[in-house]
């Protein structure tokens, strides 16, 4: 069987310099917000072009205290809409929901799955004060329109870049793109192309007032100990996941590029008017955490798949609005959302897939 995402395999090559800052990590005997955290949010922060980088407990704490930091400073207030892309997995609502914030839901690009620009002007109203841009599957959305519409409204811009580490910088344009002063939440949850061995989160911006204002947050609303400013959480960066993470970040451009390489062969080798395969655009940049196909019949070939030899996975089954726990939103219609749930299947993808895997999966979906 081809795993859908071989962890284990992919983890495998750092375990030796894992072993070694683990007896490093033991040997401190200092385990919260010690050396290790700090070097990963320095270089963490340097990997994307940033001034300042705060490691926070997971991806859906890092887009909470985003905004909550952004309420704090009196930029956001309690009940004021946000628009999201409403085929986004369910955390990015969730952050939105949990921060006393409206969630005011707009369709995707059928092509690219990420957030259409040409549809948000008409969802903002008088009540809308942000937009959350999602780079789905690793694929970065088109953040200069979307950074347009929202200086000509006054809008912030927050971008939930939890599957798109490295996304900004690989991008193949002749033309160097602009850098983005948008504040930025990652997750480094164990399946992310930079994942930690357990949970981990990070929130990346240039603002200092809301590096500050996080940083506080993320450890009770106190800056110096026992001294609490603001109403806050526990939600620091596990210092033995950072430590982790300090061993894997190097490695992750070359990853990516493997991604990607993995992505060109099954965008030129797949062959089959059965199944719809994703937009790329080689001048845009993608990571590819995700290889998502779509399919009218998904069922069946998921099983087929299944029947010779290779996982799939559905990201993501139901969509946001469709949702029990969003009730309030059930009776909404978004019907490019719902046929990309509908339809789409993701093939495995990582950078541990052989050629002879990948090479076995397209002649198989080519014969379904």
């Amino acid at each position: 069987m081809i795993q859908f995402l071989d962890l284990k395999k992919i983890n495998a090559p750092y375990e030796s310099a894992f072993q070694q800052k683990l007896e490093s990590f033991l040997a401190t005997g200092w385990y919260i917000l010690g050396n290790e955290v700090t070097t990963f949010e320095t270089n963490f922060a340097a990997f994307c072009g940033a001034t300042y980088c705060i490691g926070v407990g997971n991806g859906l704490d890092a887009l909470v205290l985003l905004f909550k930091a952004y309420q704090q400073l009196g930029k956001l207030q309690k009940g004021d809409e946000v628009i999201v892309p409403a085929n986004t997995y369910i955390a990015s609502i969730l952050a939105i929901l949990q921060a006393d914030l409206v969630p005011v839901m707009v369709e995707p690009r059928l092509e690219t799955y990420n957030l259409n620009p040409d549809l948000i002007v008409a969802k903002i109203t008088p009540k809308t004060k942000a937009i959350l841009v999602v780079h789905l599957y690793g694929q970065l959305a088109e953040t200069d329109e979307i950074n347009a519409i929202a200086t000509k409204n006054n809008l912030i811009v927050v971008e939930d870049a939890a599957q798109a580490h490295g996304a900004v910088f690989e991008a193949k344009s002749q033309e160097p793109r602009a850098k983005s002063q948008n504040s930025k939440a990652f997750s480094f949850y164990p399946s992310k192309n930079l994942g930690a061995l357990g949970d981990g989160g990070a929130v990346v911006t240039d603002d200092e007032e809301v590096a500050k204002t996080i940083k506080s947050l993320r450890n009770y609303g106190s800056q110096i100990k026992y001294y609490n400013d603001h109403i806050g959480v526990n939600s620091r960066l596990d210092e033995l996941q950072a430590a982790f993470l300090n061993v894997k970040l190097p490695h992750l451009m070359t990853e990516n590029e493997q991604r990607r390489k993995i992505a060109k062969r099954y965008l030129l080798e797949i062959k089959n008017n059965k199944i719809l395969l994703p937009f790329w655009d080689l001048s845009a940049a993608h990571v590819f955490h995700l290889f998502v196909i779509r399919t009218p019949n998904r069922t069946h070939l998921q099983a087929y798949l299944k029947q010779n030899g290779i996982e799939t996975l559905i990201h993501y089954p139901v969509p946001p609005h469709q949702q029990k726990a969003l009730a309030a939103y059930n009776k909404l219609s978004f019907p490019i959302t719902e046929k990309i749930h509908q339809e789409c299947l993701s093939l495995p993808m990582s950078p541990v897939l052989t050629p002879a895997e990948v090479n076995f999966i397209i002649e198989v979906l080519n014969k379904y």
